[in-house]
């Protein structure tokens, strides 16, 4: 048995009828380098002999009596493979609209709590002779880092596979009773005074260097105490996060939205204009939400604000599932019309928000959430759906991602990688989300919003491949793509 930490069990207590807590991505895939069909048998037998690689996969959840604590993992003793692997097909003529709105039919369907959290889809059907694999995994259960572990136990660096040494036999664990898992949970309560007092000190500090960071939010007392009223980093945002179409409340369906950039024409950029390829993606995606915000007569005065996953998993932790990550809150310079001014301007706000975010415990998000119980969470969840509470005091617009991948080519079932396109979560308030997967020399972008509140989601994702071609031009560079 394993005891999920606070920050992965806050996945789940987040869940309410429209948000759901799993993320999942759609693998593309070239056949014609198979040495055999690909069959819904032969996926299941390749999922199933590295399921030792992948420990999620067997795993399921015991709760613990009336939610005192984290739930538990155990190994489930009924594992039914056939149950999570499943195939579909597309209608002719199988074109890229519909398999991103196949994707978001299925990401809009909660994951089964009395199994193992994840599903696998193989999508026949797909024009020029491709196949796709939709797969779904609880956030629970892995972050961004650890989802490229998983996708790494089930991919080659060649058609003909690789030889996985067998573990040996494997058996499940039986569910403990209820007296037994409140027993566990005494031990693991007994220790919350000793990690409050370690995070308070902590914690502690780190207050005065947060307060004089030039990334945090627009203070107007503390800034005129320290006398800092001129030093935030693109002023005008403050605790409260600027008003758009698609932070409200969200309904339980989803749309979703994909393109593929040359990761050359963005370093390209990087280079002649400076700073990182994450800036650019920034830069990128400010001028997208910039464009559709324009087009629906709702682009804000003040820049947009951010959340960008950071992962604090160590060298121990690396190989482990569950989520090692913290959160940095950025502007975006929505409110920049000219591309290059806004590429500067996110190289800056990203400089100062990571000056931020190292003022800060890396475990702090972490460390916090362990003290929330199960029970009490689920219903604040529940309550803040009720209450709208995201959408009227919301501390950022929407979550950008950008997830590093391996730059070589690579191989599911004996078929070509095309492709890798993330499909994350959305929540009450922050109804957009886009997140980015670099693989084999492109940026796979991935672009998931509730369905009423964003409903032409493809038009954002064109928007990004127009906003490259001018930063390239702006910049002075020769695009390949």
């Amino acid at each position: 048995m394993q005891q999920l930490t606070g920050l992965d069990a806050s996945f789940l207590a987040m869940e309410t009828h429209a948000v759901f807590g799993h993320v999942g991505s759609i693998c593309v895939l070239d056949p014609s380098t198979s040495p055999d069909p690909v069959t819904l048998d032969k996926l299941t037998q390749l999922v199933s002999d590295r399921l030792h690689l992948i420990p999620p996969f067997r795993r399921r959840l015991v709760q613990v009596p009336l939610g005192l604590d984290q739930p538990y993992w155990i190994e489930d003793g009924d594992f039914d493979i056939e149950y999570h692997v499943r195939e579909l097909a597309l209608p002719a003529p199988g074109d890229d609209r519909q398999l991103a709105e196949q994707a978001a039919r299925l990401h809009a369907r909660p994951l089964d709590r009395n199994r193992p959290l994840w599903e696998l889809y193989l999508i026949h059907g797909l024009a020029g002779n491709r196949k796709a694999i939709y797969t779904k995994v609880h956030h629970a259960a892995i972050d961004g880092v650890s989802g490229n572990d998983i996708l790494s136990a089930v991919i080659d660096l060649d058609p003909q596979g690789r030889d996985v040494e067998s573990p040996g036999p494997w058996r499940g664990e039986r569910q403990p009773g209820n007296l037994s898992m409140l027993a566990r949970s005494a031990v693991s309560l007994t220790g919350h005074p000793v990690r409050a007092a370690r995070m308070g000190y902590v914690l502690a500090r780190s207050l005065p260097g947060l307060a004089t960071s030039p990334a945090r939010p627009r203070l107007p007392v503390v800034d005129r105490l320290l006398g800092r009223d001129k030093g935030v980093v693109l002023q005008g945002g403050g605790l409260r996060a600027p008003a758009t179409p698609f932070n409200k409340a969200i309904s339980p369906h989803r749309r979703w939205a994909f393109c593929s950039l040359p990761l050359s024409d963005v370093k390209a950029v990087k280079n002649a204009a400076g700073g990182t390829v994450n800036d650019v993606v920034m830069a990128l995606s400010a001028g997208a939400l910039r464009r559709w915000l324009i087009d629906h007569d709702a682009l804000p005065e003040a820049p947009l604000v951010a959340a960008v996953p950071v992962s604090v998993r160590t060298e121990a932790e690396k190989g482990t599932a569950g989520n090692r990550v913290s959160t940095m809150i950025a502007p975006i310079p929505t409110h920049v019309a000219d591309p290059l001014e806004r590429l500067h301007a996110c190289t800056a706000a990203m400089r100062a928000a990571k000056e931020q975010h190292g003022a800060l415990p890396a475990t702090l998000l972490s460390d916090a959430a362990q003290f929330a119980m199960p029970a009490l969470a689920g219903q604040a969840a529940r309550l803040a759906a009720r209450v709208r509470l995201l959408e009227r005091v919301n501390p950022f617009n929407l979550f950008i991602s950008n997830v590093p991948g391996p730059n070589l080519p690579l191989y599911y079932a004996g078929c070509r990688l095309l492709g890798y396109y993330p499909l994350s979560a959305i929540a009450d308030g922050q109804g957009l989300n886009i997140t980015v997967m670099s693989l084999d020399g492109n940026l796979h972008f991935g672009l998931i919003a509730d369905r009423e509140l964003v409903p032409d989601l493809d038009v954002m994702a064109q928007d990004l491949v127009e906003e490259l071609a001018l930063l390239t031009g702006a910049a002075g560079v020769a695009a390949t793509g």
